[in-house]
């Protein structure tokens, strides 16, 4: 079963996050709190939202997404954050589920585009992307700025 995360999720999503994180081998970069993700995901005003997949009645995967904009198109479109489904339950079909419950959410609401970054290692993963349909965005570079660069460029 496919269906919005409650606030009753939340340690069930940040358990999966430390999965995800552990299997692209960075799980001492993940800071988030049971607490940021009820504030995040339930407070006053969300900005980002999660689907949960259910597998006899556990949680067993999970998609945290929130919107873009495209100036071009003049439509939202949603940025999958994270898709994540537990090893053992894998094959069942959670993974395909959340992903389009996703398009299905983006197609209801006009949107244009889901998009996602994976990392280039990831073989499985990209598979799975492809096989659903999508393509990457080769002509496009990821760039970011974070902690200290993010604290210089922001005093400069």
């Amino acid at each position: 079963m496919i269906r919005y995360a409650t606030p009753d999720d939340v340690p069930a999503i940040l358990r999966l996050i430390h999965e995800l994180a552990d299997y692209e081998r960075a799980l001492h970069e993940v800071k988030a709190t049971e607490d940021q993700l009820l504030d995040r995901l339930f407070g006053d005003d969300p900005k980002v939202f999660a689907l949960v997949a259910e597998h006899e009645g556990r949680v067993v995967g999970f998609a945290v997404w929130f919107l873009t904009f495209s100036t071009w198109n003049g439509t939202h479109g949603i940025y999958l954050e994270d898709l994540f489904v537990e090893p053992d339950v894998r094959g069942h079909g959670y993974g395909k589920l959340l992903l389009t419950e996703l398009t299905r959410i983006a197609d209801d609401r006009g949107y244009e585009r889901v998009e996602w970054s994976v990392l280039a290692w990831n073989e499985p993963a990209i598979g799975f992307y492809k096989a659903l349909g999508a393509r990457p965005q080769e002509e496009w570079m990821v760039y970011r700025l974070a902690g200290d660069a993010l604290t210089k460029a922001a005093r400069s």
